[in-house]
């Protein structure tokens, strides 16, 4: 039986890694350590197999998250009350092997290793979606101009291609970063010694590790949090990307903009406002990206104060942070995914946003266009006044910036035409589509060289005829 999904669940806590960070997921996993701890004692010899089996069998019953919790009170972790149930199950030969040279510490912090491991691959799937939903938007919108902007101002053109295949590049990283993390068994006793295995502690370990799937470190980390630290900051990355993408997909979707709206029939609806449509996939993402840097903090804080062999409660102060921070992060990549699988990117608003400032945008490329007749310096001066004069009368750029050049004292037969040429957008976006292209290859080095032979688009676009 999972958790019942809070309040807040559905909007603050979404996706696979809900589930793969509850309370039972947590039981289930120190259950799977005490089982697999069983397993390798009889693997190097040191437990009747006969034992190991009856302990595995008695793991396999369901525990209660919530009773167990209150126990658990009494010890300080619910390590504790947990072997005493398994052992009050079983035979007096079986129940001795039940935990056998291990502490609480041990158990937990590798059941916390299966737990983030469950919950990494949740997160790293939803991430990979978002991701190649943003790659379809880089193919299907690769040579399509858009405003390129700086400090929240338009600054120059890119191509929407472009911006989309920055949003795959930053997701495609963080999953990478997230997969490559390897959790490690954690197994040393009381102090780390391996005292109470006579002996057998590095097999015991090194089985444990086989059984579960994880790394067999050669010392016990109980206070080098080296680990977590690091799953933390992994964490912290990851929740960035969906941020930064979560973010330009809210502002993108802006009244005044409308450049991509959230394509999802009964959702975005207000309490007040019959018109509303508001991206709330995107919204919830970035509401996820927000929480993670506290949770990251406090896992560092955790982690930078174990004292000694053992710690007296910054390995405490761990537990509920690093929950919350897998939960929390899977969430925000599990909205991130929706949105931006539903994105739809409105062709005329894009080209709009080109317009707003009457040719504005292209001013450094039309400074770089009149070099050749005029100078540099006499170029970007003509450019900067027709700026100037149209930002202060309100006037299109491009009529002032023609006015200026039919003033000139050899002005070209077609002002108008020859302005026309100098703010195309299309000129001015650079290696744009070559950058898509690389990132693109970068992905899957069969990509084409060729934009004609890209394939079907995705089903998240409009394009205009």
């Amino acid at each position: 039986m999972t958790d019942r999904p809070g309040l807040f669940d559905p909007v603050l806590a979404r996706g696979d890694t809900r589930a793969a960070v509850a309370d039972d997921a947590w039981v289930a996993a120190l259950l799977e350590v005490e089982a697999a701890l069983a397993a390798a004692a009889a693997d190097v010899g040191t437990l009747d197999r006969e034992d190991a089996d009856a302990i595995a069998e008695a793991c396999r019953s369901p525990v209660d998250a919530s009773a167990l919790g209150e126990q658990a009170a009494a010890s300080g972790n619910p390590v504790v009350p947990l072997v005493a149930h398994l052992r009050g199950a079983l035979s007096d030969a079986a129940a001795s092997g039940v935990h056998r040279g291990a502490t609480s510490q041990d158990v937990m912090d590798t059941a916390a290793m299966l737990v983030a491991r469950a919950a990494i691959g949740a997160i790293t799937a939803d991430l990979r979606t978002a991701a190649d939903a943003a790659a379809g938007l880089a193919v299907a919108h690769r040579d399509r101009p858009a405003a390129g902007r700086t400090l929240l101002q338009q600054a120059a053109p890119i191509t929407f291609g472009l911006r989309a295949a920055g949003w795959c590049s930053g997701l495609d990283a963080a999953a990478d970063a997230l997969a490559a993390w390897r959790p490690a068994v954690q197994l040393g006793g009381a102090v780390g010694t391996l005292a109470a295995f006579d002996g057998h502690g590095r097999g015991v370990r090194a089985a444990l590790a086989r059984r579960l799937g994880l790394v067999d470190p050669p010392l016990a980390w109980h206070t080098e949090r080296g680990r977590i630290a690091e799953l933390a900051g992994l964490l912290g990355r990851a929740g960035a990307a969906v941020g930064s993408v979560a973010t330009d997909l809210v502002l993108l979707a802006q009244t005044e903009v409308g450049e991509v709206r959230e394509d999802v029939p009964g959702r975005g609806g207000s309490s007040t406002l019959p018109h509303k449509r508001n991206p709330v996939a995107a919204v919830s993402a970035r509401a996820a990206a927000l929480a993670a840097p506290g949770l990251v903090a406090s896992v560092l804080t955790a982690a930078s104060l174990h004292e000694h062999e053992r710690a007296a409660g910054p390995w405490h102060a761990e537990w509920r942070p690093l929950t919350e921070l897998l939960r929390t992060v899977g969430s925000g990549a599990a909205w991130l995914a929706d949105a931006v699988t539903h994105l739809v990117v409105d062709p005329d608003r894009v080209a709009a946003s080109l317009d707003v400032t009457g040719g504005l945008l292209l001013a450094e490329q039309a400074t770089t266009g009149l070099r050749e007749r005029l100078g540099h310096a006499a170029a970007k001066d003509l450019v900067s006044a027709a700026a100037s004069t149209a930002q202060d009368e309100h006037r299109p750029f491009a009529d002032v910036l023609a006015e200026a050049l039919a003033g000139l004292e050899n002005p070209p037969a077609d002002p108008a035409a020859e302005v026309r040429a100098l703010l195309d957008p299309a000129r001015a976006v650079g290696e744009a589509a070559a950058l898509v292209d690389d990132l693109l290859r970068s992905r899957n080095p069969q990509h084409p060289d060729e934009h004609a032979d890209r394939g079907a688009r995705p089903r998240n676009t409009e394009e205009t005829p």
